[in-house]
């Protein structure tokens, strides 16, 4: 089989496309023959080294994709032989084949395609998980997402509007956030050329925004954070900008607000029956026509560098796939 491999950490132009070893399934462990894999921020970070899981060398890098099981391990009772699933694993996605757990594989709603469905478990778990269990949102609540246009941003945002939240989306164009709003924001605030914290306070009548959600860190968290309702919660997802903001910690008193970390896939390998519920609800939103996975950009297997460049310089808008059909 064909696979990216990663043989020395560090820059992402030294990850080579070769002929590899196919995998074999394990003792609870299901093999994909992999149609498409979503390509997610924190997979660069594993290449260049920086992210907190370093897997030894060399390896297949790659977290997310959508498949067919070619074969099943020993004691899989919950998949077999030809389902149509998604899956998420550590590494090992970018590559024809892969194995994973039969608990981290969920079914793909039958309205979907694999490309669509290898962009859905990372950033729509990720996104319901923060949502649901971590800022316990509830309708009418409203909701400010930064770096909107991007793949958990939009996953965020469509979430949110099922929930029956107020979305304001923050991005750093006005392309970004014409995208952001075509996927159901009900405002929007382009932090480029305006003050966040004050934008913030227009749009909410001088009360804030109920939930925070940021996968950027940077500059923008601590507005953001100024911007927060009383009892708001603020959601750390991710510093994608770069930097980890160094927030001033009594802002959190004098707001009654929460700081509130996420870290999804740490929890789905805690609570996979908890996680195998969101992913029900997930399916039935999709199911149920409340929205529909967006895709913005596949590429080819070859043109790997490509997808990864589009992610690295912050170009995306919404998923980046890599398709192996």
């Amino acid at each position: 089989m064909r696979a990216i491999v990663c043989n020395e950490t560090g820059a992402l132009e030294d990850l080579v496309l070769q002929e590899s070893q196919g995998p074999q399934p394990g003792k609870g462990e299901i093999l994909l023959d992999v149609k498409a894999a979503g390509i997610n921020f924190p997979d660069l970070l594993t290449v260049q080294g920086k992210y907190q899981f370093k897997p030894p060398l060399p390896f297949t890098p790659g977290t997310e994709v959508a498949g067919i099981v070619a074969a099943v391990g020993e004691g899989v009772t919950s998949r077999k032989v030809g389902d149509k699933v998604i899956a998420t694993l550590q590494i090992g996605a970018f590559a024809e084949q892969c194995v994973a757990s039969e608990h981290s594989a969920y079914e793909m709603a039958s309205s979907m395609s694999f490309e669509q469905g290898a962009g859905f478990s990372i950033t729509y778990g990720t996104s319901y998980y923060a949502l649901k269990q971590r800022a316990k949102i509830q309708p009418g609540e409203t909701l400010l997402v930064l770096g909107a246009a991007g793949g958990v941003g939009i996953a965020t945002i469509q979430i949110a509007k099922a929930m029956g939240v107020t979305v304001i989306a923050a991005a750093s164009s006005e392309e970004k956030l014409d995208f952001a709003c075509e996927a159901g924001a009900d405002m929007r605030i382009n932090y480029s050329t305006e003050n966040l914290k004050e934008r913030v306070k227009e749009l909410t009548n001088g009360k804030g925004v109920d939930v925070v959600y940021d996968p950027v860190g940077g500059d923008y968290s601590e507005q953001a954070f100024r911007s927060i309702a009383w009892d708001g919660r603020f959601l750390v997802i991710g510093f994608a900008s770069g930097p980890i903001p160094a927030m001033p910690l009594n802002l959190a008193l004098l707001k009654g607000a929460s700081l509130v970390g996420v870290f999804w896939g740490s929890w789905a390998a805690r609570c996979p029956q908890e996680s195998q519920q969101n992913f029900k609800e997930l399916i039935d939103m999709v199911e149920t026509g409340k929205f529909s996975p967006l895709v913005t950009e596949v590429y080819p297997l070859d043109d790997y560098q490509a997808a990864f460049a589009s992610i690295a310089e912050r170009r995306a808008k919404g998923k980046v796939i890599l398709s192996m059909t």
